[in-house]
């Protein structure tokens, strides 16, 4: 069975971007906004690691190496100044689309397999996914024209 793949792909997924949340949260501690919310989504996705276990448990967990490659590819520490902070937020929304797409999967798999615990988790979270990808892309929003057309 495949789903032991995703789930270890989306449990190690979670992980990393609770990390790299946490990272970009205190690397740009002089954004006030960034740093709180950063922190509370990091939460969310140790709270979305911890559901999935006792899935990993029943369907088994492979560890795939994607989502620290990912991690380490983006993040080789936080950026500074106002295209550096654009930057990184950037690089988490790509890591919160991984994990988007496969909670959509995961939730396929959980349909299929009729497992409606499963079904449950994989909604309430891929909710709070969607929320904070909409955040992300918001704070992006806000800072570009800032950052990419007036200079210092």
């Amino acid at each position: 069975m495949h789903l032991a793949h995703y789930l270890g792909l989306l449990h190690r997924s979670q992980t990393e971007l609770a990390d790299a949340l946490r990272d970009v949260g205190r690397g740009h501690v002089d954004e006030p906004d960034v740093f709180h919310i950063c922190e509370r989504l990091a939460g969310q996705c140790d709270e979305h690691a911890r559901r999935l276990a006792p899935f990993v448990g029943r369907y088994s967990e492979e560890a795939p190496e994607e989502p620290e490659r990912l991690h380490s590819t983006l993040f080789s520490g936080t950026r500074t100044g106002g295209l550096g902070l654009l930057r990184d937020l950037h690089d988490l929304y790509l890591m919160a689309a991984e994990c988007d797409i496969s909670w959509t999967l995961i939730g396929q798999a959980a349909q299929g397999a009729r497992d409606t615990e499963l079904i449950q988790v994989v909604e309430a979270c891929e909710q709070e996914t969607a929320v904070q990808l909409l955040w992300l892309r918001t704070r992006m929003k806000q800072a570009a024209p800032q950052t990419l057309v007036v200079t210092a």
